[in-house]
């Protein structure tokens, strides 16, 4: 009789997680190569060590991709660089994102353009990216968004956090409705 664990159980996938290199990314990473799944971590540093290690531990495979997601530039290159070292895509996980805190009457266009940016505008492309990638395997496969609370309750001091996690739920709303089937 298999347990309760068997029906989450992750072998032979393969999990795109930006963001891996600490904190709810590299636990979300870890969990997910404990399920049973191979990672590709993405991160702005050039490489994740603690990250590397805990993956490594758990007898899954762990690829590191620098990428600067700033800007969609690198995305197409991030989903072949998995590709190229897995052969597929399973599962995305847009973790990676950023918040500038600032009296509202302050804050400047460069702070509210970054954290748009990589938290709303990087999150719809790589998602587009890999569901392509999902479409070419013919395989469909799961993304997972990460919002914030604030989406719900507003924050303070956040105004270009507070309106970019409430673009992820959006987006990931309008992205279940459109693609689920």
């Amino acid at each position: 009789m298999s347990g309760i664990l068997d029906a989450f159980k992750l072998d032979g996938k393969v999990a795109l997680v930006t963001g891996s290199e600490r904190g709810l990314g590299r636990g979300m990473a870890v969990a997910l190569a404990q399920a049973g799944a191979d990672i590709v971590g993405v991160t702005h540093t050039a490489e994740a060590p603690e990250t590397a290690a805990a993956i490594e531990a758990t007898g899954r495979k762990y690829v590191h991709v620098q990428a600067n997601l700033l800007s969609i530039e690198p995305i197409e290159g991030v989903v072949a660089k998995a590709v190229e070292a897995f052969g597929h895509i399973d599962i995305l996980v847009n973790n990676a994102g950023i918040i500038m805190r600032n009296d509202s009457v302050d804050f400047t266009e460069k702070e509210w353009d970054d954290v748009m940016n990589i938290n709303v505008k990087t999150v719809f492309f790589m998602c587009q990216a890999v569901a392509r990638q999902f479409i070419k395997q013919g395989t469909g496969g799961k993304i997972v968004n990460i919002a914030s609370m604030l989406s719900f309750q507003g924050g303070i001091r956040v105004p270009s956090y507070t309106a970019s996690k409430s673009g992820v739920k959006g987006i990931t709303m309008l992205l279940a409705n459109e693609w689920a089937k």
